[in-house]
């Protein structure tokens, strides 16, 4: 792939493979973001893989609840799970969940989804497949309110507290996804083939956009977020790439054409991606030929 040479068109219908290596201004080969994501992925789950299978006890358990070298990390929705259910608060819950929360305020509340999650790796390969059918006009796109994941947030929560159970983590595709990278088959990997199915014939990422909860909750902590995408407006040429590639496209809409004249009225030439869905993907740089995106951390003036 090469985006500053390949058309807008190109880099949105480029093979997937492709999508991983990129040339940089001089030519040379470089890994682009999505290849350190899905090492990123790989790499963790791996770690997990091989605590259980190999006795390397580095990141040992599974995404709901791990130790790293033996500190304590609970995922953020597990952790209010359990609280709902049990109606106590355990010391290592509250070392785990407020550790993550911290970290994922420093680096980007949803940078789980795309750089941890097991599904989303499996996610973003439907969504390639999806994209092509929808050009082919095999099938059309759907689109669903995704307000209703919060719907969906709050009926997981109150179940727990009523069945005093997890009830999630039956139908949780990432949860199914870790067990089995760590423990091995189990007849729960169709529920995740199923949603898979369905995101690449009927619905682009419908099930991080609009049920899971998990990514909802990493959603909120990304409102707080002190990691952003800054966009500049001066470098942009308004090609349309960026939004194409995002799987959360909503979260780049001021980038467009139709709002030049508030920013010109406000004075401003850059702007931060403030979206708590916003998973810190890099898609927008990979397909950017201006090099209008880049990274801000927004305390780094008090470091």
């Amino acid at each position: 792939m090469d985006r500053y040479h390949d058309s807008g068109r190109e880099l949105v219908r480029a093979s997937l493979l492709s999508t991983l290596i990129e040339k940089n201004k001089d030519g040379k080969t470089r890994l682009t973001w999505r290849a350190w994501r899905w090492i990123s992925i790989i790499v963790i789950n791996l770690f997990f893989f091989l605590s259980f299978n190999a006795d390397v006890q580095v990141l040992e358990g599974t995404l709901n609840g791990s130790r790293l070298l033996g500190f304590h990390l609970i995922d953020l929705f597990t952790g209010l799970e359990i609280f709902a259910a049990e109606h106590h608060v355990h010391t290592n819950v509250i070392i785990g969940t407020v550790t993550l929360l911290v970290f994922y305020i420093l680096v980007g509340g949803k940078a789980y989804c795309g750089w941890v999650c097991p599904y989303g790796f499996l996610s973003e390969i439907g969504e390639h497949i999806h994209l092509i059918l929808v050009r082919k006009k095999i099938i059309k796109e759907r689109k669903f309110d995704p307000r209703v994941r919060f719907f969906f947030w709050a009926v997981f929560l109150i179940a727990a507290a009523v069945d005093g159970y997890l009830v999630f983590e039956v139908i949780n595709p990432i949860g199914i996804l870790s067990r089995f990278i760590v423990y091995g088959w189990s007849l729960a990997i169709v529920w995740v083939i199923v949603i898979l199915l369905f995101e690449i014939f009927v619905s682009r990422r419908a099930w991080c956009k609009y049920v899971c909860p998990v990514g909802t909750t990493y959603n909120l902590v990304g409102w707080a977020s002190a990691t952003r995408v800054q966009w500049d407006n001066d470098k942009c040429d308004h090609c349309g790439a960026c939004l194409q590639v995002c799987p959360e496209e909503h979260v780049l809409e001021f980038t467009k054409p139709k709002h030049d004249k508030e920013r010109r009225e406000k004075g401003k030439t850059k702007q931060l991606v403030i979206n708590g869905d916003c998973i810190m993907c890099g898609r927008c740089f990979d397909v950017c030929h201006t090099d209008a995106y880049n990274f801000q951390f927004r305390l780094k003036n008090l470091v």
